[in-house]
């Protein structure tokens, strides 16, 4: 039986942003989502993939371009596959967001709402990221425009980002917008050296070579954090090349490395040695300092985390006497912020480095009312634990993008704390959470806060209050 041929539309008008951040188009009755366009467009479209209720298609040619267009700044904008949004004015990227919220809190969490507070953008569009990984890789992404050119395609080495779906295939940058310098500077470094002395990208379909991957940190304070991944220890060539990196750029604060030859990039589990000076770096909000390690998690844009964090002690509304648990705690950076206008922060937290480091950021700004604890959250959290450290009168939590295990929100009902502030990175996955909290919380306060500009990602903080 042969395969069903896909439709094909002219001439279809865009009409929308949806979630996850495709565009919508209606051909037919029938919702279509596409990528890298937008509202106003006017394109003919493949469709890729089609269900009951939905289709996907690819644009093949654009008849007009939309007036809400603006030109991209990032010479690589639709080809690495980061900031998809740059083509749209940053106040109207807000406004898909905050209906991005909406529509998850309405459609998905069937919930009432308070009047929505108005999203909070970011003060910088560009080079607001404070953490980024660069992948080596001898299989070099080369754009349409790049094979039609006249030039030779003899160097496949890259050290860049992953092409969209492509595990494989890497996209040489020269200038990223995210990060700011000496960002840039260090990544370009790297490459022109390894090249020069003839180091091994790394291989991912075939798992060989020298250099893996590139991290860089850096802090709104001027300490700067590299770290390099390398997938075999080359001993001679790898002190070469940090020493280099270090003459190069004296302001490093933390030069470290580590040999990774498993089959993933993640470093979590890898033993990360410091080649010249610490083994962290210091962050600062708010007079607080924050001490960053290799594995820490710490928001990646500092100055609007700052705005995030101010929202979520806002929404609690302590008065100095409660108990506060800060649920996925990371490096306790809410709970340290909180502690001031608290009785006492109990945080939690998977990841013992995290923990550990939490523990640190209390020393070293004085506080001396908190306390850690480290565990998978679904067993740590227990109606046990709350026996033991006390029934909390407000929880804040910040869950990873898949939001909160089943179990968790069970115990959550069960303690009944006054209020529950709930910060997400996924409006969808909290929203969900929302409803099977809704029987004995009603939410009173609502404030999207956008971290990421020109992409579709948007953080939302909800204030939940006992019925």
């Amino acid at each position: 039986m042969g395969k069903r041929k896909l439709p094909f539309f002219e001439k279809v008008e865009i009409t929308d942003i949806g979630a996850e951040g495709k565009a919508i188009a209606r051909v037919n009755d029938m919702v279509t989502f596409v990528s890298m366009v937008a509202p106003g467009d006017i394109v003919d479209l493949q469709v890729t993939r089609k269900r009951k209720r939905f289709a996907e298609a690819r644009v093949t040619h654009i008849h007009k371009l939309s007036d809400m267009r603006v030109e991209p700044s990032c010479e690589h904008f639709g080809v690495c596959g980061g900031c998809k949004w740059q083509h749209i004015p940053y106040n109207e990227q807000l406004k898909f967001k905050e209906k991005q919220v909406i529509d998850a809190l309405l459609r998905i969490g069937k919930l009432e709402l308070p009047e929505v507070t108005p999203i909070l953008g970011s003060k910088e569009e560009y080079f607001y990221r404070n953490k980024l990984e660069f992948t080596f890789s001898n299989r070099r992404w080369y754009t349409r425009e790049e094979l039609d050119s006249s030039g030779d395609f003899k160097n496949w080495n890259a050290l860049g980002f992953h092409v969209p779906g492509m595990f494989d295939k890497v996209v040489d940058i020269n200038k990223c917008w995210l990060q700011p310098e000496p960002s840039n500077a260090i990544r370009n470094f790297v490459r022109k050296y390894a090249e020069e002395h003839e180091l091994q990208f790394f291989d991912t379909r075939d798992s060989g070579g020298f250099l893996r991957n590139l991290i860089i940190r850096t802090s709104t304070t001027g300490e700067l954090m590299v770290i390099l991944a390398f997938f075999r220890e080359e001993k001679e060539n790898r002190e070469a090349l940090l020493e280099s990196l270090g003459n190069e750029f004296p302001q490093i604060t933390s030069l470290m490395y580590t040999v990774n030859p498993k089959a993933n990039d993640t470093l979590y589990d890898q033993e990360i040695i410091v080649f010249k000076g610490r083994d962290h770096i210091v962050e600062e909000m708010e007079g607080l300092k924050f001490r960053i390690g290799p594995k820490s998690f710490f928001q990646t844009n500092t100055h609007q985390s700052l705005e995030l964090y101010k929202v979520a002690r806002d929404f609690a509304g302590l008065t100095g006497n409660e108990l506060v648990y800060d649920l996925y705690t990371g490096t306790g950076t809410i709970a340290n912020f909180v502690a001031r206008s608290a009785g006492k922060v109990i945080g939690i937290e998977s990841v013992p480095e995290a923990i550990a480091d939490a523990w640190i950021n209390s020393e070293i700004n004085g506080i001396d009312n908190t306390a850690f604890f480290s565990g998978d959250m679904k067993d740590l959290l227990s109606n046990e634990f709350l026996g033991i450290h006390g029934r909390p009168d407000v929880v804040i939590t910040d869950p990873p993008r898949i939001g909160m295990h089943e179990s968790v929100v069970v115990t959550l009902l069960e303690a009944a704390p006054a209020k529950i502030v709930y910060v997400s990175c996924n409006p969808a996955t909290q929203a969900r959470d929302l409803e099977l909290l809704s029987g004995l919380y009603k939410v009173t306060k609502v404030q999207p806060v956008d971290m990421f500009p020109h992409t579709h990602h948007v953080e939302n903080v909800v204030l939940l209050e006992l019925r």
